[in-house]
């Protein structure tokens, strides 16, 4: 498939936090043709093995995505709801929005218009307690179709930008999912057979626990986590950020393991593979700080894709990184062993 149409396909259908069965199945099935077993466990993260040469290597990239929660239905109608995982709350009110219950359900979130907000709140980013999303039902039709707990999703919407930038909301981490599927693609057309444990896991945006469960049980020697990192747009310092269409961010971090952060850098080089040093003083907020504590420790390293507009529906990368994440991962995998 190509890199377009899998990015389309992995990113509309929903899986918000605790609730990516549909992603799930749909990972599922693309992994398939690369791996010797794939299954989705007792979590519901999709778990493939490929039975190759070398140190078994776990890679990881997470399903979920942020979206919100159904928390109360109000007798005129409007449901109350929390965000589920780190939607960014700036760009809540006004947001049209598809509610996951019996079937789908157009709603949007309430604004109240400037000119009846108080002057006290001029300005202010309303709180999602304040907020309420209007479907246009009453309470009984509501109740009827939706139920506590079903999730709520941004709209959003796969766009090409000018460039090789391009524009959907659950690039934050289908990207990745994605990256992953392409290594192991072209792996296979070359004819290398690696020894993988390849992990999508979800719940990475609630708590990243189901990493920690998954990394236990695949007996892997080493991992590579596979995630989006900040790009840098106006407003943003340059210390902590990367630089769109620069490629790859390799993270360095006390957790990480340094001589793959070494090995990732030296391969790229070798391979003429545009890269960026990603630094972090303590976690990484990924599941690296989760499949790290698996046991007595699992040596692992950061391949972060950069991403503009993190936990909006208008989240955006360029193809350009996407191909040379790829790249550096096959090669990655390649140095490992796996023998044709």
């Amino acid at each position: 498939m190509e890199t377009i149409e899998l990015l389309k396909t992995l990113t509309s259908t929903y899986g918000v936090s605790g609730s990516e069965e549909a992603a799930a199945a749909v990972a599922r099935d693309l992994l398939k043709p690369y791996v010797d077993e794939v299954r989705i466990d007792n979590r519901g993260s999709v778990i493939g093995t490929a039975n190759g040469t070398g140190p078994k290597i776990l890679l990881d990239a997470h399903l979920d995505q942020c979206g919100y929660i159904v928390t109360s239905i109000n007798d005129r109608g409007f449901l109350k709801f929390s965000r589920c995982g780190g939607m960014d709350e700036r760009v809540a009110s006004g947001l049209p929005v598809t509610v996951l219950g019996k079937k789908p359900i157009f709603g949007i979130i309430s604004s109240i218009p400037p000119h009846l907000a108080k002057e006290e709140d001029e300005g202010k980013v309303k709180k999602e307690e304040d907020l309420c999303i209007d479907t246009g039902l009453t309470k009984e039709e509501c109740e009827s179709l939706i139920t506590l707990g079903d999730r709520i999703v941004p709209n959003y919407k796969f766009e090409k930008l000018l460039g090789n930038q391009i524009c959907s909301g659950a690039f934050d981490d289908r990207s990745c999912v994605a990256i992953i599927l392409k290594a192991l693609e072209t792996l296979k057309a070359c004819g290398v057979k690696p020894n993988l444990s390849v992990h999508f896991t979800v719940q990475e945006e609630v708590n990243g626990q189901a990493a920690k469960n998954d990394a236990f049980a695949s007996g892997a020697d080493e991992a590579i986590i596979l995630d989006v990192s900040f790009a840098k747009t106006p407003g943003c310092k340059d210390e902590g950020t990367g630089i769109m269409g620069k490629g790859p961010m390799i993270g360095i971090a006390p957790v990480l393991d340094n001589e793959i952060f070494a090995k990732l850098k030296d391969l790229a080089t070798k391979n003429n593979i545009p890269y960026q040093v990603e630094v972090m003083n303590g976690d990484t907020g990924t599941h690296a700080d989760e499949v790290i504590m698996t046991k007595s420790g699992i040596k692992t390293g950061m391949i972060s894709l950069p991403l503009k507009f993190m936990h909006t529906p208008v989240e955006v990368i360029d193809t350009e990184d996407f191909d040379n994440c790829v790249k550096l991962l096959c090669e990655f995998i390649k140095s490992e062993g796996g023998n044709k």
